[in-house]
């Protein structure tokens, strides 16, 4: 909390942090950076791969979990060197989340975030680009920029 300061602070400070304490079940996901399954294909050019096929695995269980009624929140506050130290991961383990499952009365609307005022969402259009990379600047004509 102490990088946030004025409005953002109180903001933060309202947000609901609790979900690790309430929630029935809590799971912490993993990637090991030095595993050899699949004879580490991609992984040479591109290591980052191991992260993003948990990433993947995450997005799977959270839809099949929102499926069957239960609720996944994703715990970003938290400071992954302490969680390794209390949960014994060792050093080749990088943690990739730290989720809350539990069943919920009901799905929001919204995300949290935007319902907080935390954050609000940003027009598809900004972040789509087609055949070219457009960026928050636009792409203008870009027919003329592929030329």
């Amino acid at each position: 909390m102490a990088t946030y300061t004025g409005e953002r602070r109180e903001q933060y400070a309202r947000l609901k942090l609790e979900g690790i304490l309430e929630a029935p079940q809590n799971l912490c996901v993993v990637s090991d950076l030095e595993s050899e399954r699949g004879h580490q294909l991609g992984r040479h050019t591109m290591p980052e791969t191991a992260i993003y096929s948990t990433v993947c695995a995450i997005q799977n269980l959270w839809l099949a979990a929102r499926a069957e009624g239960v609720g996944v929140g994703w715990v970003s506050i938290l400071d992954p060197a302490r969680l390794g130290e209390i949960l014994r991961i060792p050093a080749h383990i990088v943690p990739v989340g730290y989720l809350c499952l539990g069943f919920v009365d009901r799905f929001g609307t919204e995300p949290e975030l935007e319902r907080y005022g935390w954050e609000s969402r940003v027009p598809l259009e900004q972040v789509v680009s087609y055949d070219i990379y457009c960026g928050e600047r636009g792409c203008g004509d870009a027919e003329a920029t592929k030329a």
